[in-house]
């Protein structure tokens, strides 16, 4: 089996209900996940927007997430650093934690991305998503994307 990732918020494919983005309280959505490869030590979540103009929009950073429980609540606090020990990085909102879809125009897609990782990172939270990735060259054990799209009104 593959790792899996959904959400109660939202299928996928589907629109993301206002409740995550701008136009409404702007609340990291609930995500689930299985299937974690053998060895996998902790995962990292990525979620970005393909089709903002100019350049992939980073929404949401977070890595060393533990694999129990098998999900993140909706309405993740913004702080660097999570009670579980996950930590946050900065988005291109130039913040910590999530921020919402707010398409300046169109329908926009939003990926969520979550990596299955063999070991802790030992990144600073705060780190950009690129620092991210660097950081989990060579230690991807399985991936797994759930999309969600969004329009302003």
């Amino acid at each position: 089996m593959a790792l899996r990732l959904e959400s109660p918020s939202f299928r996928n494919g589907e629109l993301i209900p206002p409740r995550f983005t701008c136009d409404g309280e702007n609340v990291s959505p609930a995500l689930r996940w299985a299937e974690a490869p053998a060895g996998t030590q902790c995962l990292a979540l990525v979620c970005d927007d393909p089709d903002a103009p100019g350049k992939t929009f980073t929404h949401w950073v977070l890595f060393n997430i533990p694999l129990n429980p098998p999900e993140l609540r909706e309405g993740i606090p913004t702080e660097k650093t999570l009670p579980n020990g996950a930590r946050q990085g900065t988005t291109d909102f130039g913040k910590t934690g999530y921020g919402g879809p707010c398409p300046p125009g169109g329908l926009h897609r939003y990926f969520f991305k979550l990596y299955a990782l063999d070991k802790p990172l030992d990144l600073a939270a705060g780190a950009d998503k690129n620092q991210l990735e660097k950081a989990m060259a060579g230690h991807i054990l399985g991936e797994a994307q759930l999309m969600g799209k969004y329009q302003r009104h």
